[in-house]
């Protein structure tokens, strides 16, 4: 089974500059924490044609890289992502597909000309990711690779839909042990520098008016180590004496 890393690009210039506020980001992290598959990063960029062909090919040479692209598919001129994705990771080309023009005309009729067909014209080998508002669907390629609207209520159902179809059986179980300390996170750098690198260890470092506090966090797919690994973190604190409490403050 392949340890699948998932990245989330939103694009559109109006979240850049304030217009609308995104809500893709915190749908797919909590839609992948729940299902215990790992949200690898998230890019929102504008609307560049090179930006987005260039961040496309930049997420698909990482590791076992699957995108959920939110925003560009349309009709209008600043619609950029499917010719951006051909360019991207197929031949640069767009081509008709029959069963989306199909798709367009039966809602549209005559309004289907003589711009929303060209909805239509997309990257070689494309498959249609099923729309459940609308009817226009998403495409995806190579079933890694997966471009869907940028309003939620239609992308959001598209992500649920890809999840069930291609990686249902792709999750773990994470195991994660937290404790904050009232003392500083250089406490803990040498416990930190020498984690297995199947655990995963991360510090957060607050300051309150009555001192400061850090909280350290240990996790891991294999329960065993991760619980090991996290009782060091208790040992050292009581070997110094230092107060701490169990999960987040």
């Amino acid at each position: 089974m392949k340890d699948y890393n998932f990245y989330a690009l939103i694009i559109g210039t109006e979240l850049l500059n304030g217009r609308r506020e995104d809500s893709h980001f915190k749908f797919v992290r909590d839609t992948l924490k729940k299902r215990g598959l790992k949200f690898s990063g998230s890019f929102i960029i504008d609307d560049n044609p090179n930006l987005i062909a260039s961040t496309i090919s930049y997420i698909a040479n990482l590791p076992n890289s699957v995108l959920f692209s939110f925003g560009g598919i349309g009709s209008t001129p600043d619609d950029h992502t499917r010719l951006a994705a051909a360019k991207a990771l197929k031949d640069g080309k767009l081509y008709p597909n029959k069963e989306f023009e199909k798709l367009i005309i039966e809602r549209l009729g005559e309004k289907a000309y003589p711009h929303p067909i060209n909805m239509a014209k997309l990257p070689l080998g494309a498959k249609l990711l099923p729309n459940p508002v609308n009817k226009m669907p998403g495409f995806s390629l190579d079933d890694r690779f997966f471009f869907m609207p940028g309003f939620p209520q239609m992308s959001h159902p598209m992500v649920e839909y890809v999840l069930d179809k291609y990686f249902k059986d792709s999750g773990k179980k994470e195991y994660r042990y937290t404790l904050t300390a009232l003392c500083r996170e250089n406490e803990f750098i040498e416990l930190m520098q020498n984690a297995p690198k199947d655990v995963e260890v991360s510090s957060l470092p607050k300051l309150y008016s009555d001192g400061p506090r850090a909280t350290i966090s240990v996790a891991s797919y294999n329960k065993q180590k991760a619980k090991e690994e996290f009782d060091k973190y208790i040992k050292l604190l009581e070997e110094k004496n230092i107060s701490y409490g169990l999960g987040e403050e």
